[in-house]
């Protein structure tokens, strides 16, 4: 995490897609590889999934044949205070 650079991570963050992926893991806790709903083809969905984990926004976590998907909420907050916790809070309604 040390050597993440806030500038990547806010790339990361500026496409609506990747929002989108993070709006469902900050809504789900977790999401399993094929049941994002994102208007993109797999091998796009892989692409962004992929933007998002090297600029240490998400991590994958293997269980058994597929691939779970959650944010890193603790280690962004560790390495850039409020930064994923701001995003989150925009672009997730709150709870009712």
């Amino acid at each position: 995490m040390e050597d993440l650079e806030l500038a990547a991570v806010l790339t990361a963050l500026a496409d609506p897609v990747r929002l989108r992926i993070v709006a469902e893991l900050a809504r789900s806790g977790g999401i399993v590889c094929g049941q994002f709903d994102v208007p993109v083809s797999m091998s796009t969905l892989s692409h962004h999934l992929k933007v998002l984990r090297e600029a240490g926004v998400l991590r994958v976590t293997p269980q058994g044949s597929y691939r779970t998907h959650e944010l890193r909420r603790e280690e962004m907050e560790t390495r850039f205070p409020g930064v994923l916790e701001s995003i989150t809070r925009a672009i997730v309604p709150p709870a009712a």
